[in-house]
């Protein structure tokens, strides 16, 4: 079998944000994966972009204008101008979405990659695409949630719509994804399958008794657990449900969202899974050969994050890498063992017993012996890709960019990179 053609975005920018002193969402984590990437040089087996920035007009396929306007103004210097809104739309002060300097620039950064990686496997042009700035399950069409403004899932998931009768949305995050479960909650054309922590846990929805409605009824999949939860029982339930999934909808494209969070030892979150039991997931549903788009999500043990992600990227890559991790710019964060993988904590207990498990396996696949087959849909003129900003126009050279590669931006330069003798890889002749 040949080598996934994998398309990886990133752009420098996005893990200069900051959500404020105390908060546990860190962009910088994206620049420590981003990091442990180039130094396994796994950026030299794909084709690395920058993304575009998503604008206004591409948000609001799924976001309200008055949403979006107040994004766009909201600054820390004018909130006293916006307090009826703030309240409206749950953003600031006594919420978890705080207003910081360079807000609406860093959702539109890491939905432009989202959005971009769709559009590339809308044409042809990537089997996989990846962008772990991604993947921001939470945000509502007028509303921000659980440190989420815009919800890129949901419209990279529109793109695909374009081109594919049906798109599977498969979430690994801790937290239930409840933003894109309800964005798509009375459709058959979105599958949504979520894996996540349930009782007394944010956001609180996502019971196995939640399966959709009107026409997108048993189309939305829960598969609530309990804290504690390891490797080989999350393979053991996952596995099944999602071959099952696979054989009864038979989706065209699959969007996978890999929050970091139901990792050991996560500052939020209470599951016990290793980076290998994580990607093992992901390495399941790449066995499809469907096209792909892997996005980030929570994950708020930076280091552990940025392990995770790393690996994930090797794995869609099939590329083997030491557990001894390269030397790097944040090298110091990953003491006192520099090591890759992760041990389980031997100490907490799993409160998903497989009797348990048992019930819950049985009841998500008796709702999905419900659906008659996969479902059918008339597809008619294939409608344009997303605009794209005109402001942006010099963040990619027109001379490496195919015809019909709409709003998918420039592949970096290998001079952004470098070959030495402090290549980790020791591969600079390839």
């Amino acid at each position: 079998m040949s080598k996934p053609r994998v398309s990886y975005f990133y752009d420098a920018n996005v893990g200069t944000y900051y959500y404020g002193a105390g908060h546990p969402m860190k962009p910088h984590r994206l620049r420590m994966a981003h990091q442990l990437i180039l130094n396994y040089g796994l950026y030299k087996k794909m084709e690395v972009y920058k993304p575009h920035w998503a604008s206004e007009q591409e948000m609001a396929k799924f976001h309200s204008p008055e949403y979006l306007d107040f994004l766009r103004r909201i600054n820390p210097e004018n909130v006293k101008e916006f307090i009826m809104q703030m309240q409206r739309f749950n953003v600031g002060e006594f919420t978890d979405c705080p207003i910081f300097e360079g807000l609406f620039p860093y959702t539109q950064i890491y939905t432009g990659g989202s959005i971009d990686g769709a559009t590339k496997l809308n044409h042809g042009l990537s089997d996989i695409a990846v962008n772990w700035a991604g993947g921001l399950h939470h945000a509502k069409k007028s509303e921000a949630s659980g440190f989420c403004y815009i919800n890129d899932i949901v419209l990279s998931i529109l793109e695909l719509l374009k081109y594919h009768a049906r798109v599977l949305y498969v979430d690994i995050d801790i937290h239930h994804g409840d933003g894109v479960e309800e964005a798509f909650y009375v459709t058959d054309r979105v599958m949504t399958v979520s894996f996540h922590k349930f009782g007394d846990f944010f956001p609180g929805t996502g019971d196995v008794k939640d399966v959709g409605t009107k026409s997108g009824k048993y189309y939305a999949v829960n598969v609530p657990l309990r804290e504690g939860m390891d490797d080989r029982n999350f393979e053991r339930i996952f596995k099944p449900v999602m071959q099952k999934v696979m054989e009864i909808y038979r989706p065209g494209a699959i969007v996978m969202q890999c929050g970091a969070d139901s990792l050991t030892g996560d500052r939020l979150g209470c599951f016990n899974l290793t980076v290998r039991g994580h990607a093992e997931c992901v390495r399941f549903m790449k066995s499809f050969g469907l096209p792909m788009l892997l996005l980030g999500g929570g994950g708020y043990t930076i280091r552990n994050v940025a392990r995770c992600w790393t690996y994930e990227t090797a794995v869609v890559l099939d590329q083997e890498i030491s557990d001894d991790l390269p030397y790097n710019d944040f090298y110091e964060y990953f003491g006192p063992d520099y090591k890759l993988h992760l041990q389980p904590n031997p100490n907490q207990d799993n409160a998903n017993s497989r009797d348990y498990l048992d019930k819950i396996k049985v009841k998500v696949l008796e709702n999905l012996r419900c659906l008659q087959g996969a479902p059918g849909v008339q597809m008619h003129e294939i409608p344009p890709d997303f605009f794209t900003d005109e402001h942006d126009e010099d963040s990619y050279d027109a001379d490496t960019r195919h015809p019909e590669q709409v709003n998918v931006r420039r592949r970096d330069h290998e001079s952004e990179f470098y070959d030495d003798d402090k290549d980790q890889d020791h591969d600079g002749d390839e």
